[in-house]
């Protein structure tokens, strides 16, 4: 056996191309942990068949990891009871933390190729060969002939696949700001007036066609809609004694509540012309133990 053939060499090759792998299993399932388990089939697959024979590794990898997520997801949907709400429902897909980027421009536009909550939430209300299509070509810039084989559709019904798709996730916060700054004034501007209990403050702040999703597990989640309904709301979440820290939320700024070192809830919202026209909060306990909240 040739050192390019070992399992050791090849473990190597596919730890170039993990962090890819990762990133597109991520966008196809909104699971971090769902991600990580694509990413393990992958490698097993690798594993089983070798490398001979495989011009473009990279690319053979990415639409290996598309197939996995690809039945992952089709599992996942056959065993929903209720198909999943046209705008989402109260879902809030697992966040990615980071801490807030120092002043440097540089150092700011590493967020810029965040996929945020908002287009997550509409990724999810994909059928799965839609968001597969989506994902693979936009984001990761699969051609329409390798799609088209994993999702047993000719080219040209792929296309029309992810240009469906297209439509949808452009409608996912339009014109949001991506300044980072003018986000984290909204959201200051938005505990400091729901910790005061100042109800015309926050309705300021929000968009009148707000919606808020809040997601606590499957019996406590809930959908809002409107500044007023909101603000009211958002009163209903004073709590004193928190601990709070701003970190970044897939790209856009975001704050953890803890009390006495424990997580209670994850926020971050969209911000359009210095108003809120989404709020994200993350408040099921499961999920936010299993965050790595100390690398944030």
């Amino acid at each position: 056996m040739t050192g390019a053939d070992t399992p050791e060499h090849l473990a190597r090759r596919f730890e170039e191309h993990r962090g890819r792998l990762g990133a597109v299993a991520y966008r196809m399932l909104g699971s971090l942990a769902e991600a990580e388990d694509a990413v393990q089939e992958t490698w097993l697959r690798l594993a089983r068949t070798g490398a001979d024979g495989i011009g473009n590794l990279g690319g053979w990898l990415t639409t290996v990891t598309g197939r996995v997520c690809l039945d992952m997801l089709r599992s996942r949907a056959a065993r929903r009871e209720e198909p999943m709400a046209e705008d989402g429902g109260a879902f809030v897909p697992d966040p990615v933390l980071g801490p807030l980027p120092a002043g440097d421009p540089e150092q700011q536009a590493l967020h810029a190729d965040s996929v945020g909550l908002a287009l997550l939430v509409v990724l999810e209300t994909l059928e799965p060969a839609e968001r597969l299509a989506f994902v693979l070509h936009d984001m990761f810039a699969v051609p329409f002939d390798d799609i088209a084989a994993v999702v047993e559709r000719t080219p040209a019904a792929t296309r029309q696949l992810a240009s469906r798709a297209r439509r949808r996730a452009r409608a996912a916060a339009p014109g949001a700001d991506p300044d980072l700054g003018r986000q984290r004034k909204a959201l200051e501007a938005f505990m400091a007036a729901s910790r005061a209990g100042d109800l015309e403050a926050l309705v300021a702040v929000l968009h009148p066609d707000v919606v808020l999703r809040a997601d606590a597990g499957a019996s406590l989640s809930r959908l809002v809609r409107g500044a007023r309904t909101v603000a009211e709301q958002a009163r209903s979440f004073r709590q004193d004694a928190l601990e709070t820290r701003f970190l970044l939320v897939n790209g856009a700024v975001g704050v953890l509540a803890r009390r006495a070192g424990q997580p209670l809830s994850l926020l971050t919202v969209t911000v359009v012309d210095d108003r809120i026209t989404e709020l994200y909060i993350l408040a099921d306990t499961d999920r936010l133990d299993r965050l790595e909240l100390t690398a944030a």
